[in-house]
């Protein structure tokens, strides 16, 4: 399945043709490998996977898909809501941290709860989620709050206290990091529980001011970014 997600990826720029004369197959078994009419052995899920690698990068095509705007900003389809490519973001975290001790993951609302929930699902965890409000019917919650960038807002994420124990060792998601706040509250959060911290994914990482902000934690913990623009 993961080799028919990187024939969906590279399909999207190469024409059935191009991928059949560099992966030697017809063009008719490569639709129907695409269309999930039939699934392709391990043997030649191998072999395609290791041509595909030579043959396109799923990050350099995010990088082509995610085009900066004068302000700094991008259509984040492809990342929140194209599954094709929220299954090959959830695979590469997966591998990012696999032999690790993971025994939940959190993210913030809103757009890092898609590939979130396809890690969990992947790493067969439950799945966190940090919100600006506090929800009715929730008594006690762990708080951690930053200013938001470029404004004197002050925001908070909140997340009920029963999800979080110094037992747990979390994965954090999220889908964009520019100033480092957001994810810098998440790791509070999680510290602040005695938890423990697995690592921290960023899909997309705009410009260079997140790296002040997390210097600390950069230094301290495993930190991986899909891309960076």
């Amino acid at each position: 399945m993961m080799t028919v997600n990187q024939l969906k990826i590279a399909a999207q720029t190469l024409t059935y043709q191009k991928l059949s004369d560099n992966l030697d197959l017809s063009p008719p078994i490569i639709s129907r490998y695409i269309n999930g009419h039939v699934l392709p052995s391990i043997e030649r899920s191998r072999s395609i996977h290791e041509k595909l690698a030579e043959l396109t990068s799923p990050a350099e095509e995010l990088k082509r898909r995610l085009v900066l705007d004068e302000e700094g900003y991008f259509d984040n389809t492809p990342i929140v809501s194209e599954i094709a490519w929220l299954k090959t973001l959830a695979n590469h975290a997966v591998e990012k941290f696999a032999g690790r001790r993971v025994t939940k993951v959190l993210t913030a609302a809103v757009d890092g709860v898609p590939v979130a929930s396809l890690v969990a699902n992947l790493l067969e965890v439950d799945l966190v989620i940090a919100k600006s409000t506090r929800e009715v019917g929730i008594t006690d919650f762990a708080e951690a709050s930053f200013i938001q960038g470029g404004s004197a807002v002050r925001r908070s994420l909140y997340v009920p206290k029963r999800s979080m124990s110094r037992r747990d060792s979390f994965v954090i998601i999220d889908d964009v990091v520019r100033t480092g706040n957001t994810v810098k509250a998440l790791v509070d959060l999680v510290l602040g529980q005695r938890g423990d911290l697995a690592g921290v994914y960023v899909i997309v990482a705009v410009g260079d001011e997140w790296r002040m902000v997390l210097g600390r934690i950069l230094d301290r913990f495993s930190f991986d970014t899909f891309i960076e623009m």
